[in-house]
């Protein structure tokens, strides 16, 4: 992937210098290009921010959804402005790398959407989920996942599992929560970008698992909620850590949120709050703390700082609901604001 990826962004740099040189941003400073890749899960949301930043700021906004994995091996080696990954660094990650700030830019989900004929309301838990995935439970009318729908005739077909082939947060999210509800997952898969599932058929990206998923009778996957939302993919409601039986929607996703450390690091699966839905996440863009690596110059440091500033904002914030996300929480955005002002250029601070 990273073979094909890095002609694409140099190319698109040259292209945007040459379209840009000259030109003055909305802050008075020269214009520039930047570039970023990563996650998938927030690509409806950062297409819509970046295209109205693009028309509005004189900078232009390049962003590759390649996935989590591929955005954060694509900062490690200098070769992008910004990654997008639904994970946070991990300790040992943020190890391995110069110092890294995470900027949250929304929330929202990975839903289990499913295809299942004449089936339009599913109920699931963690417990059962986590089997599903481990191989455990194998057939629709397994005994279990008929007691959670005591309503429904589930039919005596083979679940058709879907799951990322790709390094994705997504997966991160999804894992992350079986492991937080399953010592069985915990202890034989565990959490990560990738995970060796022991059955289930598997696609790159989200856009993958939500087209197996459209097409494949009997199907089950874990996908974006902005993709079953917006594409109309029926998805199932899941019982939280209170017992409530939970609609992934904007309202519990928010619910979700609780405390958040200042660096803004944390998992918010398996929340204990009432009406959260509970395999709801963050999306982070990731910056180096020092800003003048791979002969960047301080107008495109004060160009990524702009960026961010603008994620943070209120009319961008207001507008993740229209593609299917939730907004920040105002404590993230404080914190994440705070946190800018640790950014350097040559050891200063370029936010005054």
């Amino acid at each position: 992937m990273k073979k094909f990826y890095l002609p694409l962004i140099a190319g698109a740099m040259a292209l945007s210098f040459a379209a840009c040189g000259g030109q003055k941003s909305a802050n008075g400073r020269e214009s520039v290009e930047l570039t970023g890749a990563g996650a998938t899960f927030p690509l409806p949301f950062y297409n819509m921010s970046f295209e109205n930043y693009n028309a509005t700021s004189g900078d232009k906004i390049s962003y590759g959804g390649i996935g989590s994995g591929g955005g954060v091996r694509n900062l490690k080696d200098g070769i992008v402005d910004f990654a997008g990954s639904d994970a946070f660094l991990s300790d040992k990650e943020m190890a391995e790398m110069q110092p890294v700030v995470h900027i949250p830019t929304c929330m929202g989900a990975v839903v289990m959407a499913y295809n299942l004929p004449d089936v339009v309301k599913l109920n699931l838990s963690g417990d059962v989920i986590a089997d599903i995935y481990a191989g455990k439970i194998t057939d629709w009318n397994d005994a279990r996942l008929q007691k959670l729908n005591p309503d429904v005739q589930l039919p005596a077909k083979k679940i058709i599992l879907a799951y990322r082939s790709d390094g994705s947060g997504t997966t991160f999210i999804f894992t992350d929560y079986l492991s937080k509800v399953s010592e069985n997952w915990k202890n034989t898969y565990g959490a990560g970008k990738t995970v060796d599932f022991p059955v289930g058929q598997a696609a790159k990206g989200n856009p993958g698992v939500a087209g197996i998923i459209a097409q494949t009778p009997y199907s089950l996957g874990y996908i974006g909620s902005e993709y079953a939302f917006a594409q109309k993919i029926t998805y199932a409601s899941v019982y939280n850590k209170r017992g409530e039986l939970v609609v992934p929607s904007t309202e519990s996703i928010s619910a979700a949120a609780g405390d958040i450390p200042q660096d803004t690091r944390c998992s918010i699966t398996d929340a204990d709050a009432a009406g959260a839905y509970p395999i709801s996440c963050f999306t982070w863009l990731l910056i180096y703390k020092e800003q003048h690596y791979a002969d960047r110059s301080m107008e495109q440091a004060k160009a990524t700082l702009d960026l961010m500033q603008y994620m943070l904002s209120d009319s961008v914030q207001q507008t993740t609901a229209t593609v299917h996300y939730a907004p920040l929480p105002k404590k993230a955005i404080e914190q994440s604001l705070q946190n800018l002002k640790a950014v350097t250029y040559d050891g200063q601070p370029i936010l005054k």
